[in-house]
């Protein structure tokens, strides 16, 4: 299991619940993993660089459920705020932090390294080292991010969107997926949140 020390510091006035997705917002700083609808494997991140592009770090996505390297954090987009445990809405901006690694989502123009087609998605930067090129827009129905429904991202630069290409590593990340930037919605682009440790703003009895 990981260790999430910074979520022990979180202020009394919310709580964290490990949960599986239910009718509930997704919130921001919540700690998720994302389900590919369609495949059924997870986004994925670890410290193996890509060996063309741009050399970042590789984001991938896996079918083991259990892995650490799948853990994400929301955080606001650049320059934007949000409180801890506020509610996404459709059509905001945000960043997804790797957990263990601290890099962000990121996207760019360079070609994706098996689906010459597509666009590269890495993982990027810090904190303290964040650009315009970690925003991802979510699309989703209604007004808010629902934690049960699908939903998609766009990159907020390229307007291109996380998808799944349908190849494959080999070495040395045999058999993860190829996570792309799509110039429109495939059969791939479609995401579910999966475990995680939702934050929530506490409910006061009246």
């Amino acid at each position: 299991m990981p260790k999430l020390p910074l979520l022990l510091s979180f202020p009394l006035l919310f709580f964290a619940s490990f949960a599986y997705a239910d009718e509930d917002f997704v919130t921001c700083y919540s700690v998720l993993k994302f389900i590919n609808a369609n495949d059924g494997s997870r986004l994925h991140s670890h410290d193996v660089k890509y060996g063309s592009g741009s050399g970042q770090q590789s984001v991938t996505a896996v079918k083991n459920s259990d892995d650490i390297n799948s853990h994400w954090q929301i955080f606001p987009a650049l320059n934007a705020k949000c409180n801890r445990g506020d509610a996404i809405k459709c059509g905001d901006k945000i960043r997804l932090k790797h957990l263990t690694t601290g890099t962000f989502l990121h996207s760019h123009h360079f070609t994706a390294p098996l689906s010459k087609q597509h666009q590269e998605v890495s993982a990027f930067g810090s904190e303290a080292e964040s650009d315009t090129g970690d925003d991802w827009t979510v699309i989703c129905n209604g007004d808010e991010w629902l934690e049960s429904e699908q939903f998609k991202l766009r990159h907020a630069v390229t307007g291109s969107y996380l998808s799944l290409s349908g190849q494959q590593f080999g070495r040395p990340i045999h058999g993860q997926r190829e996570v792309v930037g799509t110039d429109s919605i495939t059969g791939g682009s479609a995401w579910k949140v999966a475990e995680g440790i939702y934050i929530k703003h506490q409910q006061k009895d009246l």
